[in-house]
């Protein structure tokens, strides 16, 4: 079974649902850990945004190093590293330990991930190939449709810390696969871009810590305007590295294609929806609404469910209209959602929150796997991991940036603990901002896949 297709997939389906179960498990426990931890808003933040701002920081570098020294042996490491970090973060004793250990966990998620959509995209070809990326996109749908729930049950049968052991033991059992699958890398692979990871990574850990700790610091705190300030800077420094560099790690020509920069506007306005309501839904759940931390990730099943079927429908659904409709689609459903999602309060059922979830949950759906697989594709082979880390880097900085800002608004309207009065009015807001700015995110989408297309089309092909 060495070097086999079914084991590669086998190995990144099963690595693919641990990632998004240790995001999920995070969100619904925040709660239990700033109780058993006496830790504040800011300092139970940092569980969730410590790890998706390392994971996001080091998807680049983590494609670039997978080109150079072998998928699977990155991949290999990021599993070990994120297992391990798991592990110590299930015993950690006090808050800044295990925000630490997030961090570590998420610079192993970050090269795990990467690699996992490189093998695949190795591993099959053609319409094996659009099958097996439907998979991947139902493999993220089953970690986040399950993750809210299981954590919860988990949660109450063993406490808080198990949230962090399960995918961490998740990932060992993965880590046995890997002598079985096949090593890739391009025939001429370039060199890390340590200047390019350096200053991405700083700008957006200080866009973060600016976010989180304005509410506590006060927003003119000169430690806070510093951090706006750096983040500005090390952003721009980034941009001009990388134009400069032969070969740099995010390759800001591919952002000059329409269709490839409506992708990555596509799915970082879907996860900037989806991944805040998933870590600050629970916590609303559980100490506004009263539900036992089982219960709210039970409703969370309603937002995530249509994640784990959908994907394998959108295959279909794109030898009938043509792909770019499907996402354009996605988007402005999840802005309906979202606008309708502002009926919660505090007296709010699993019912009366059915509709607005299922419908976000339907735009999600139908767009996990397919962004991946336009992505992917639009990139050289030799540069398939880079290509993956570039959608995936769009997708998590905007998500990790979303989590913080959304957490900064509910942390100025609660005076920083997450109950009523105020939870419910922070939460409003932030969905119609949400739901605004899906639906302007759905028209810029239009208009550059429509030039996308007519550049194809005035193009010559000799």
């Amino acid at each position: 079974m060495r070097n086999h297709p079914a084991v590669v997939l086998v190995a990144v389906l099963l690595s693919t649902v641990s990632l998004p179960l240790s995001l999920t498990g995070a969100s619904v426990a925040l709660p239990d850990i700033g109780r058993d931890l006496d830790a504040g808003l800011a300092g139970v933040q940092w569980v969730v945004n410590a790890y998706n701002a390392t994971f996001a920081s080091f998807m680049l570098a983590s494609g670039a190093l997978a080109d150079i020294f072998g998928r699977r042996r990155v991949y290999a490491a990021g599993l070990a590293i994120f297992a391990a970090a798991g592990l110590a973060g299930a015993f950690a004793g006090n808050i800044v330990l295990l925000d630490a250990l997030r961090a570590v966990a998420g610079v192993g998620a970050a090269a795990a991930a990467t690699s996992a959509a490189a093998l695949l995209a190795d591993a099959f070809t053609g319409p094996a190939r659009a099958r097996a990326f439907s998979l991947f996109g139902t493999a993220i749908g089953a970690g986040l449709a399950f993750g809210p729930s299981i954590s919860g049950l988990l949660i109450e049968a063993f406490g808080w810390r198990a949230v962090f052991a399960a995918p961490a033991l998740a990932a060992c059992a993965v880590l046995a696969l890997v002598p079985l699958l096949p090593e890739s890398r391009p025939a001429r692979a370039g060199r890390v871009d340590r200047p390019g990871t350096v200053t991405f990574t700083g700008a957006l850990l200080l866009l973060i810590f600016g976010f989180v700790q304005g509410p506590e610091f006060g927003w003119a705190d000169p430690v806070i305007v510093a951090a706006f300030g750096g983040a500005a800077a090390l952003l721009a420094i980034f941009v001009r590295v990388e134009r400069r560099r032969a070969e740099p790690m995010f390759d800001l020509t591919l952002l000059a294609s329409p269709r490839f920069l409506g992708v990555c506007l596509a799915a970082g306005t879907i996860v900037a929806v989806m991944v805040p309501l998933l870590v600050y839904l629970p916590s609303y759940l559980t100490t506004v609404v009263g539900m036992t931390p089982g219960a709210a990730g039970g409703t969370l099943i309603l937002l995530t469910a249509p994640t784990l079927v959908l994907p394998l429908l959108t295959g279909a659904l794109t030898r009938l209209v043509p792909a770019s409709a499907v996402i354009v689609f996605s988007v402005a459903v999840v802005g309906v959602g979202a606008a309708w999602a502002t009926v919660l309060a505090p007296g709010s059922d699993a019912a009366a929150l059915a509709g607005p979830l299922l419908t976000m949950g339907v735009g999600i759906g139908l767009s996990i796997g397919l962004l991946d697989a336009i992505a992917v594709g639009s990139v050289a082979p030799g540069r398939a991991a880079t290509g993956a880390g570039m959608i995936n880097t769009a997708r998590l900085a905007s998500e990790t940036i979303a989590i913080a800002v959304v957490g900064a608004v509910l942390a100025s309207t609660t005076a920083g603990r997450l109950a009523d009065p105020g939870f419910t009015s922070g939460l409003r807001t932030v969905l119609w901002v949400m739901a605004a700015t899906a639906l302007a995110a759905a028209g810029a989408v239009t208009v550059l896949v429509r030039r996308g297309a007519a550049r194809a089309v005035a193009t010559p092909t000799a």
